[in-house]
């Protein structure tokens, strides 16, 4: 690999790091964010990838800020759980496209970080 950057990240070392990021993102924001911190200016295709991650992950969250308020009313109940389950099932995908080599966009996201 021929570089600028002493500091760039060998293609196995930005798939492995992307894919971490996204798989533990099942966990919350605060992985995703750690990887995104320590790594972002190493790979850009790590960037992309956590960047959209951590879209995703903002979303999840206000989302559960807004099912855990309507929980008064059942409704609530069904934002929260949803919200779990596509964290669960949209970080498992990023992390089998990412650590193959491949870009993936988080579905249902806004974009905070651009």
């Amino acid at each position: 690999m021929s570089s600028s950057n002493p500091n760039e990240l060998s293609v196995a070392d930005e798939r492995s790091f992307t894919g971490i990021g996204n798989v533990l993102g099942i966990l919350g924001i605060i992985p995703s964010l750690i990887v995104y911190l320590v790594y972002r200016d190493r790979s850009a295709f790590l960037n992309r990838n956590i960047k959209s991650a951590l879209n995703f992950q903002i979303t999840m969250i206000i989302a559960e800020v807004v099912g855990y308020v309507l929980s008064v009313i059942v409704i609530g109940v069904f934002i929260v759980v949803a919200a779990w389950v596509l964290r669960f099932v949209f970080s498992i995908l990023a992390f089998v496209k990412t650590k193959d080599g491949e870009d993936y966009t988080y579905p249902l996201t806004f974009r905070f970080i651009k």
